[in-house]
């Protein structure tokens, strides 16, 4: 085995995707193929199994989607980088996937010679972002930092308990029909709980409520209790 090849897995739900990427890649210097896998769940039993450098990873497929696997395959092989490569430009889908432990989130608008330089720039330990979810999130961080500015001699704002589950699910990624059956109530009561929120927060977005939340500790997350 060649240690200069960098070993890739791409999961995507879409066949044709995956064939024609992964012949694309078969192209070019340094890098393997080693397998595909149609959902979170076979990613994640190929990662197991074969242990790739890099997994080019949708964000929503069956069974698992891509941000629940990355997060399981980081627990399982650290070393493993994972890019994300999706049409999904929402910014609660970056957040989340940078949280699992993602080191690179690409739009599939990028050219076949951009995912080939992501792969080899992720493999040795950089850090990729498509330009339009960077300058996103960049404006998520600069809008917080001068909020928290304007805020530092504020009182937290009075969220009730309700409030409050709905900002821990949402900081799971969990989008308003997803919070509406965990709480067991509609999802027009889940979405105004939501504008409430924000509005309380002084917010704009939910990525941005979510990142509040948890730089004020007003919710506790997985991290925290582990």
């Amino acid at each position: 085995m060649n240690s200069d090849l960098v070993r890739v897995l791409i999961a995507d739900d879409h066949a044709v995707f995956r064939r024609g990427l992964s012949a694309v890649l078969a192209t070019e210097e340094g890098i393997e193929v080693v397998a595909e896998a149609q959902d979170g769940e076979e990613a994640l039993a190929r990662c197991t199994e074969l242990a790739p450098d890099v997994v080019l990873m949708d964000v929503r497929m069956p069974r698992l989607s891509g941000i629940d696997a990355t997060q399981a395959i980081r627990s399982l092989s650290p070393t493993t980088r994972i890019l994300m490569l999706t049409v999904s430009d929402e910014e609660t889908d970056l957040y989340q996937a940078i949280k699992a432990g993602a080191s690179g989130y690409l739009l599939k608008e990028v050219s076949a010679d951009q995912v080939a330089d992501a792969i080899r720039a992720v493999n040795n330990g950089q850090s990729l972002l498509s330009p339009s979810m960077a300058a996103k999130l960049l404006t998520e961080f600069n809008s917080l930092a001068r909020r928290a500015e304007a805020r530092q001699q504020l009182p937290a704002p009075n969220l009730t308990d309700r409030e409050l589950q709905v900002l821990t699910l949402l900081a799971r990624g969990l989008r308003n029909a997803a919070i509406a059956e965990q709480l067991y109530i509609s999802e027009n009561t889940a979405k105004n709980h939501v504008r409430n929120i924000l509005e309380k927060l002084h917010l704009h977005s939910r990525m941005q409520a979510v990142m509040y939340a948890m730089r004020e500790h007003l919710i506790e997350t997985d991290d925290a209790k582990g």
